[in-house]
């Protein structure tokens, strides 16, 4: 059986990808229908496919203090934390509720790994096999390091741990946070998450043969893979009797995990584990599935993801419900992707619409819900937004306008 828990408000949040920088650059892309996408120009990576590549994250230069964390991705973090005066309300948590009770939650699926494969291309390493002195693993490579860069830029003291299962690591935090929140080790809680590009992941999933070369077209019943993307994304979470600074605030209603762990890579073909995580969301939010307006796919584009994604929504909604995938203008963002689609989702609330699946041309006809070819301007008060990582790790969230 299930556990309610508690609504939290999204305060605050702010979000960076190919399709633009902050709220306001991405809320204009998933309106305009402006892709992010382009053909693949990162470093030497020989790859025929698109890639969600963002702006102006080699120029980021982090705090003199915090130099040994200079990588791509926190590079990215920081570019992104600039945005939306996020920075301001991280600030604010840490006055209102004291530097041990702001706690860090964020997911990635490489961290800082470029700096890594950088490295190993060097001639000294090449040649030797001799790390140079300038190697920081700890403070970049580490998994954790993205979530240790942001507590020390903002000397915060409360608990901290990064997710890293794939796909759903961003999405997953919202979890963890609402859980800590809940045993009352933490008041407030910075959520989120940011992967950049690095070579392993366009040429792991390049061997994976799950890299398209065309723009990736999500549920397009030509579809034929996904295309790589980099992102942050981060929320401040507050307990939602929390009075709302926001004219139109939205909740965390509830959350759904599963792990059907079926295969390495691949999801379970009948979406068991994705129907478990969507049906758990549904009933911790304490909401009928028929209160749900829209649901912001996981959508990798790949032809057994979104098959998959199709059959699990089909067991839980009797009635189909509007779906589309938000990649078409992002890419995959990978670990960062649950938090980026978070706040897509809590765009579309606010603002009162429905976004295209951006560059599907014909939805596949053996789909059983709806895939929205256009964008709809129409009242959405519930939206549910899946993410399924690699060995089953899958993650719903429920986000609506209303606690009750």
């Amino acid at each position: 059986m299930t556990i309610s828990s508690s609504p939290l408000i999204l305060s605050h949040f702010t979000v960076t990808t190919a399709a633009g920088c902050g709220n306001q650059e991405n809320l204009d892309a998933l309106k305009n229908g402006s892709t992010g996408l382009r053909k693949n120009n990162f470093l030497d990576a020989e790859l025929d496919t698109w890639i969600g590549r963002v702006e102006g994250i080699e120029e980021q230069n982090l705090p003199n203090d915090l130099t040994n964390y200079q990588c791509r991705n926190n590079q990215l973090a920081y570019l992104a934390l600039q945005q939306d005066d996020f920075s301001l309300a991280i600030n604010n948590a840490k006055q209102n509720y004291g530097a041990h009770r702001v706690g860090i939650f964020l997911g990635t699926s490489t961290s800082g790994i470029l700096s890594t494969e950088l490295i190993y291309q060097t001639e000294l390493f090449q040649s030797t096999g001799i790390l140079p002195g300038s190697s920081h693993f700890r403070e970049q490579h580490n998994s954790f390091s993205v979530a240790e860069f942001v507590r020390n830029l903002y000397q915060l003291k409360g608990p901290a741990q990064v997710v890293s299962t794939a796909c759903s690591s961003s999405a997953k935090v919202f979890a963890s946070a609402a859980r800590y929140i809940e045993l009352g080790l933490c008041d407030a809680a910075i959520v989120g998450g940011v992967d950049s590009l690095c070579l392993t992941t366009l040429y792991g999933f390049n061997s994976l043969e799950l890299v398209a070369p065309d723009i990736c077209r999500p549920a397009d019943k030509n579809r034929n893979g996904l295309s790589i993307g980099e992102g942050a994304a981060f929320i401040l979470l507050e307990k939602a009797e929390r009075q709302p600074d926001q004219q139109s605030p939205v909740y965390l209603r509830g959350y759904g995990e599963s792990s059907d762990a079926y295969h390495m890579s691949s999801p379970h073909p009948e979406g068991r584990g994705a129907f478990q995580a969507m049906q758990q969301a549904i009933e911790r939010s304490e909401i009928n599935s028929s209160d749900i307006d829209y649901v912001n796919l996981h959508g990798t584009a790949t032809p057994v993801n979104d098959q998959m994604e199709d059959k699990a929504l089909a067991q839980v909604f009797s009635l189909p419900v509007a779906c589309s995938s938000t990649k078409g203008w992002t890419g995959h963002t990978l670990g960062a992707a649950g938090g980026v689609e978070a706040i897509y989702s809590t765009l579309c609330i606010q603002h009162n619409f429905m976004p295209q699946s951006l560059n599907t041309l014909t939805p596949d006809p053996t789909f059983t819900q709806p895939i929205l070819e256009k964008t709809l301007s129409s009242s959405v008060h519930t939206v549910a937004s899946n993410s399924f990582g690699f060995g089953g790790n899958n993650c719903c969230l429920i986000l609506g306008d209303n606690i009750c």
